[in-house]
């Protein structure tokens, strides 16, 4: 059977079920061939899990787009807690009558109606910030993940998305660090950082620093750990893009500047 995608809760506080740990989750948006951009609906009240065998077939999950009918492969919403567990979020599986959006209504085509989602059909009527194309956002294909089993996986993931967000001439250089490689391009600088421990608010000003000789360059960093809270804030207030990096390869936006590029191409 095919779920559907509807409107998701508010993010509340989600429970490790290893350490305890309160965390703070939203799915990430996922963009549909179509052009909506759409995110996994969570259960209310359901119980998060923790992932202690993966296999292929339960990290995906089928959901039909609320905006053109289509049914595609995606995968399921879970994250990695810092004391290392990978935590899975249940969906919410409620079955909807074929052929209709939420709340029965028909899917768009007819009459115009468009049915009640957290799905956003990017405009290519409005105006593109530097670097970005209305049209092409709407007529780019959907991201293929590819799972990430160590930093070489990291490292081409990350690559792989930048150019699907547009930024094509990206060359691989290796960081002063071990744990980290940097993409130069000719509009967007980017680091994947593979610790083990989440980068820090120094890391995130270093990769900024590089932005400076440019205002037309964007800055990305990619973490296998995720990021502090600290890093989040100054990345933030830099407009660095911070993406989180889980085992299925989808990179998941971790502040404001990393929607931004995700939606316009750009971070600011």
């Amino acid at each position: 059977m095919t779920d559907e995608y509807r409107a998701s809760p508010a993010p509340g506080p989600i429970r490790c079920p290893a350490c305890r740990i309160e965390h703070l989750y939203e799915p990430p948006s996922l963009p549909c061939p179509c052009g909506a951009q759409l995110r996994v609906p969570l259960l209310r009240g359901g119980v998060p899990v923790q992932v202690r065998f993966r296999s292929w077939e339960d990290s995906w999950l089928s959901m039909r787009c609320p905006h053109c009918g289509r049914s595609d492969q995606w995968p399921q919403p879970e994250f990695t807690c810092n004391c290392g567990a990978t935590v899975r979020l249940p969906v919410d599986r409620a079955p909807r009558p074929a052929g209709t959006g939420p709340a029965g209504t028909p899917y768009p085509g007819r009459a115009g109606v468009r049915p009640h989602t957290t799905a956003i059909v990017p405009s290519a009527s409005a105006d593109p910030l530097p670097g970005a194309s209305g049209s092409a956002r709407v007529l780019r294909p959907p991201f293929r993940p590819q799972p990430v089993r160590g930093a070489q996986d990291a490292v081409l993931t990350a690559a792989r998305y930048l150019q699907w967000l547009g930024f094509d001439d990206l060359e691989v250089t290796e960081g002063q660090d071990s744990g980290s490689v940097t993409l130069l391009g000719g509009r967007m600088v980017a680091r994947v950082d593979t610790w083990e421990e989440p980068t820090d608010v120094r890391e995130v000003e270093c990769l900024w620093l590089e932005t400076l000789h440019s205002e037309q360059v964007a800055a990305a960093m990619f973490a296998l750990a995720g990021f502090s809270r600290q890093a989040v804030v100054r990345g933030e207030q830099l407009l660095v893009a911070l993406f989180t990096l889980d085992e299925a390869g989808i990179p998941q936006p971790a502040n404001g500047a990393a929607e931004a590029l995700m939606a316009t191409g750009w971070t600011s």
